[in-house]
């Protein structure tokens, strides 16, 4: 299994947003979407940001609003499935299993970095 780096990850997640957007105002529904738009894309701009920390601490800072962001996104993309939004929406199946890839993995960056020792 190819290894993909979490910031291309967040950056490819991004782009699948953005998708969904476009796709959700084709379908006249503007104020869930722009919710979504706004946190689907600040989990990777959250993760690159982290990527120039100044500190640790400050890393774990920037990736745990990235995990914020990722468990809003997911709620989200919960309620627009079940709601029914998401029926004709090709890459519905992908959607919904990266974002739990990805809280998953960025939860597990966070733990990880805060159990290291100095």
């Amino acid at each position: 299994m190819v290894q993909i780096k979490i910031c291309d990850r967040t950056f490819r997640f991004s782009l699948l947003i953005i998708k969904l957007y476009k796709h959700l105002n084709i379908k006249h529904e503007y104020i869930l979407s722009k919710q979504l738009l706004k946190s689907g894309t600040s989990i990777g701009a959250n993760v690159e940001e982290a990527q120039a920390a100044q500190s640790r601490n400050d890393f774990i800072s920037k990736m745990s609003i990235a995990s914020k962001e990722a468990r809003e996104s997911k709620y989200w993309i919960r309620l627009l499935n079940h709601s029914g939004y998401l029926i004709n929406f090709e890459a519905k199946e992908e959607l919904l299993s990266e974002i739990n890839n990805i809280v998953n993995i960025i939860t597990k960056i966070v733990k990880s970095t805060k159990e290291k020792e100095y």
